[in-house]
Formats: C-alpha cells, structure tokens, sequence
C-alpha cells in the first residue's frame, strides 16, 4: 500500500514569501565556483573587513576560553563590558551614558531584531531610506509591521531630509530607521538635520533609530561629520553598534544597544526570550577591544581603508562609473553603471573575476542602476581590480 504524501514546508506566513533573496549571494555563489575552477576572484561583494580582530581582542578570547568563564552571561551584557562601552562614548564623544543603558547582543542584527519586537506592533509604519540596508526593513515585516521607503538619492547624499519624513508621515507611522555611515551608500547624514528630524519625530511621539555600526570608520575632519554619534539628541533615541565592522569582530557575534532609561527592562524582557545572552567568551574579548593597543591597532586599519577608498573613487570614475555621492565613511563606494546592475555584476565576475554587489539588493529607488563595491581587500587586489573594471567598461 502506497505511503500517504508528505505535506511540503508550512513556510505560508506572508512575512516568509515577501523576503527576497539577496543578489549578493548568488554573486558569491558564482565565485566560488569559478575559484573551485581555479579561477582567481577579487571579492568586493562581501561587507565584512579583511582584518581579523586585534591581537589583544583574540587574547581575552583565548584567556576566557582557558579559565572556563563560558557560562551565560547577564542579558544585558558583562558589567566589565557594559561600563567599557560608556567609558568609550565619554572619551570619544564627549557624551555621557550610564551604563545601565547600554545592552549588549548576539550581533547587531541581535539588536535591530529586539529593538523591532521592542517597538513595532501589527500593523505599525517605520519609515526606512531607500537605497539602504535590507534588514531594515525586514526586521520591521517580522513583527507584521509596515517599512514604508523613503527614496532618497544623490542629491540628498542618499540621507532622509526632515521634509522627506514629514511627508512621509502617516496616522500609523511609529518612526524612522536610518545608518550613518550607510550601507551601502558609505555616506554619512548631517547632524544637524538629523537634529531637526529627531526633533520633529519627538514632537509626534516616535522613536527615531539609528544605525551606528560602521561609526568607527569615518574618514576626513569634516567637522559636522566626525567624531558624532546620536545620542543626546532630543526624544526616543535607540542607537545600535557593532564589534564588526571598525573593531574587525564580524564572527564574535556581538554588538550594543543604547537605549532611554524607561525602555531597558522592556528590552532586557525580550532579550531573555528572544537570544538569551549576548556569546560570554566573545564579551570578555570585547573589553580588550577598547584598551590602547587595540585602538593603536584599529586607527591604523582605519586610516588603511580611507587610503583604498582614496584610490578607488576615481579608478572607478575614470573607468567610467558615476559615484554621484563621495563616501564619508564604511567601506563601500555605491557607483552607477548606466545599465542594469545584476548583467553588470554577472559579466564583470565572469569576464574579469570581479564580484560587487547589484544594488537591486539595497531597495528599488533607482537601485537596479547601481553596484557597491566594498573595499575590504589589500590595496594590491584593489589595484588589480580597478584595472578589470576598467577593462569591462570598455
């Protein structure tokens, strides 16, 4: 007698079908299967340093590893770490946090997440800029929320404006998501429209979240620009970083959330269901991460980026791309083609063994026009790159 059929995947939820695969990874896919052909790839698709973490960073790790300190920490994060975190906006910025402020999670992506659960109920508009990082908007659809898009473009540096928020405003809309340094985009907003815009968005009782993580990687002494973080501005501020991107960590799988006084327990409540704790062994490494050797080090891996970016801009431009808006920080040059931006990335991977990013993964503002390409190799496969790129063009 014949088995009854198996019942495929219940994957029915709409949040579920509305995700769109990343491009990006198709890209890498390819790649490695030219470099298993044994084809040489320079990869400029990956967002992810080409440095590992500090020697004194790895060292902490290994300490807390061999002394068996791997049990779960407190949700919030280590008090060590926790304290270092408002030791380093005190002497950085010149701002004052306490402590007990600061959470510490699984990631980044860690703290987005509980932030969304935070404050997104069914049905709730955040408004999001289009071109930028896609989690944005999917952590917003995970809680059955609305991302509604902001399109934002060269001519506004590819940041919101205050009246691009206030026309965007809607009876249902909860707040704004934005980065500084963007992803992909590499620039930064100006502070002070990001003051007025936090002002208005205090003024209708919104949360304005911002997206720190490449914060570390700021290039140039525009003085409006750098050093600057969010906190301090007026309302519900949220600010999220990253150990992954200036502090070279990407695997450690840890980052923080500055939060106001009143949302703390609410945020801690969701963090003990939702990761636990934040990983213990990659915590007592961070600590390191902050000491002067460290710093020493990632100033100068800083400094290291600023120059590839230096050389990259116009490379691609004399090659014939448009970076229509200079990249202020990350480590990302967001250029146009003048063609569609997945054939561009396809035949620039196959014909020169270059793999960048279609910017179809960013939003749909223009986006199939434009490639990111991140400059997180040595200055020798940049160089290599450049010439293959100009190569293509031709």
């Amino acid at each position: 007698m014949a088995k009854p059929a198996v019942p495929g995947p219940l994957l029915t939820a709409r949040r579920v079908a509305e995700i769109q695969p990343f491009e990006v990874m198709d890209v890498l896919s390819r790649a490695q299967a030219l470099e298993a052909q044994g084809r040489r790839v320079i990869h400029m698709e990956i967002g992810e340093p080409d440095f590992t973490a500090p020697g004194p960073v790895v060292e902490a790790g290994v300490r807390a590893l061999r002394d068996g300190t791997t049990a779960y920490t407190a949700t919030l994060g280590l008090p060590a770490l926790r304290e270092a975190i408002a030791k380093h906006y005190q002497e950085k910025f010149k701002t004052s946090v306490h402590p007990d402020r600061v959470a510490v999670t699984a990631g980044a992506s860690g703290g987005l997440l509980t932030a969304a659960a935070l404050y997104v109920d069914p049905g709730d508009e955040v408004l999001v800029p289009d071109p930028g990082y896609p989690g944005y908007r999917h952590f917003v659809r995970a809680f059955e929320g609305v991302a509604r898009a902001i399109p934002v473009g060269a001519a506004e540096n590819f940041q919101p404006k205050l009246d691009m928020v206030r026309a965007a405003w809607g009876a249902r809309t909860k707040g704004l998501i934005l980065g500084s340094p963007s992803n992909p985009t590499g620039t930064l907003i100006d502070t002070a429209e990001l003051h007025r815009i936090a002002t208005y968005i205090a003024e209708k009782g919104g949360v304005l979240l911002v997206d720190e993580i490449y914060q570390g990687l700021v290039y140039g002494e525009e003085p409006r620009f750098s050093p600057y973080t969010a906190l301090g501005l007026p309302g519900e501020v949220v600010i999220v970083n990253s150990f992954s991107k200036y502090f070279c960590m990407t695997g450690w799988r840890l980052g923080w959330v500055v939060l106001p006084p009143r949302a703390v327990r609410a945020f801690e409540k969701l963090g003990q269901h939702l990761f636990i704790s934040a990983p213990t062994a990659a915590q007592h490494a961070a600590v390191a991460a902050f000491s002067h050797d460290s710093t020493s080090i990632l100033e100068a891996r800083r400094r290291e980026f600023e120059r590839r970016r230096d050389f990259l801009v116009p490379e691609l431009r004399k090659a014939g791309l448009s970076v229509p808006a200079e990249p202020g920080g990350a480590f990302y040059v967001y250029a146009d083609c003048g063609r569609d931006s997945k054939a561009f990335a396809r035949g620039l991977l196959e014909s020169e063994g270059v793999a960048a990013t279609p910017g179809v993964d960013f939003g749909a503002n223009q986006t199939q026009r434009y490639v990111r390409f991140a400059y997180t190799r040595s200055m020798a496969d940049i160089e290599e790159a450049a010439r293959g790129i100009a190569r293509f063009c031709r």
